[in-house]
């Protein structure tokens, strides 16, 4: 089938022409005729799959069939969790609605909020927020969501495992309670169903792909090797298959930039993106890699869903994460839009028990390798390391994506800070609610 049979209007199929998209994916196929018949959908979609399309191109052809007010206030609101998938949202709306008369913006914390409050005040239809950010500037009356026709939850699951529930609950409380509502999530949880149900009415049901599914585009393979030497075997990797664009998945902070660092001293560019970051850093980042001036990112899971890197060829799993789920969403940064990718995992004996929890969720061993002079330590322990062991504090801290650095001032906190202040007793009462924000 063609995009043609999908009843969008001509501004749209010229749009996606111009994209060079030819055939409509599963998701879009599905989700599309749903979202325009009006319905609340609840979707089911891995990530690679074309979701954002799914509901960026039926919600664009809504809201230009639907009566336009003259100060155009915000009519839709895409929720993201984090700035990175914000930003490729917000691309994605501007792309498709290339040849409509509609207004879109995107918010988010980390950066001076005044330009954003400007675009506001001008009139916006479209709005792609992260929560903490979108609540500030509602506490602030810069902008009213009581007009808002349709509410997009993009990566759902996400934004509940990063403690945004009180937060979506508090943006559902300002909004008119008749709406269009669109949910999109990779995993459907219990907390998911719980969630879906407070906010869909009779919603459809759309499955592209079967939960936790990985892409067939993408071979895997694990290599066993020893801890202490993972970081010259990926040297090696890199240098010796001449790889020109790597994505390093690192569990913490710390290591992304330690990694990173050894990386450079051995002649490799590279650069780190994750929640201490500022927002500069990340887009700037980010941009050397998508240019090709920057062969290497280096990356905690705050770039598992919100990054869109066509043809990325490699991902590399320096370590596994400890919960398995977010492999999924790693390693598919690569293997996107119809295009082949390799997934690579270095595991040490101390992963042991995060493979097999990998392996159970996939459905299949994934093929093992070891490299001469980078055996893995046959005296090692499988017992998982401790950090994995503190894995609620230390995911909390990784997950910072929608902030970055803790001394940031007021408006621009980030996420992971939000967090923990939650989870303190006590707070600082001179404090403003804002200097929580995304």
């Amino acid at each position: 089938m063609s995009f043609d049979s999908l009843g969008l209007t001509e501004a749209l199929l010229k749009a996606i022409q111009k994209k060079g998209y030819t055939q409509p994916s599963p998701i879009q196929l599905k989700a599309i005729p749903r979202i325009l018949e009006g319905k609340d959908v609840l979707a089911s979609a891995q990530t690679g799959t074309g979701k954002t399309a799914g509901f960026t191109l039926p919600m664009l052809q809504l809201l230009a069939e639907g009566h336009q007010l003259r100060q155009r206030p915000v009519r839709a609101l895409v929720l993201t969790p984090t700035r990175e998938l914000a930003a490729q949202v917000f691309a994605n709306v501007k792309e498709y609605g290339e040849y409509l008369d509609l207004r879109s913006a995107v918010i988010f914390g980390g950066v001076n909020q005044k330009p954003q409050v400007n675009q506001l005040r001008r009139g916006v239809d479209i709005l792609v927020a992260t929560p903490g950010r979108l609540l500030d500037l509602h506490n602030q009356g810069v902008l009213s969501l009581a007009k808002i026709e349709i509410l997009v939850l993009d990566e759902a699951d996400r934004m509940l495992d990063m403690g945004f529930l009180r937060d979506i609950q508090r943006i559902m409380s300002v909004m008119p309670e008749r709406r269009q509502n669109l949910m999109f999530s990779a995993t459907f949880s219990k907390e998911i169903k719980k969630l879906a149900q407070s906010i869909l009415r009779y919603p459809v049901l759309v499955e592209a792909t079967p939960e936790n599914s990985t892409v067939d585009a993408i071979k895997q393979k694990v290599y066993r090797v020893a801890k202490g030497l993972k970081t010259a075997l990926i040297i090696k990797l890199i240098l010796d298959g001449d790889w020109t664009q790597v994505l390093v998945f690192t569990r913490t902070k710390h290591g992304a930039n330690k990694l990173c660092k050894k990386m450079i001293n051995a002649g490799i560019s590279a650069s780190a993106i994750h929640g201490n970051k500022s927002q500069g850093a990340r887009t700037k980042a980010l941009a050397g890699f998508k240019k090709g001036s920057i062969s290497v990112l280096v990356a905690t899971d705050i770039a598992a869903r919100g990054l869109d890197i066509p043809l990325l060829p490699h991902v590399v799993n320096f370590e596994l994460p400890n919960i398995s789920e977010d492999y999924v969403h790693r390693i598919g940064r690569t293997g996107r839009a119809g295009a082949s990718g390799e997934a690579i995992s270095l595991v040490s004996a101390d992963e042991t028990t995060y493979l097999r929890d990998i392996e159970k969720l996939v459905g299949f061993k994934i093929p093992m390798e070891i490299i001469e002079g980078f055996e893995p330590d046959p005296n090692a322990s499988t017992a998982p390391i401790k950090q994995g062991q503190k894995s609620n504090r230390s995911r909390q801290g990784n997950r910072s994506n929608s902030g970055s650095s803790r001394n940031q001032k007021s408006g621009n906190n980030s996420e992971g800070q939000k967090r923990s202040n939650r989870r303190r007793p006590k707070r600082n009462k001179n404090r403003r609610s804002s200097d929580r924000r995304n």
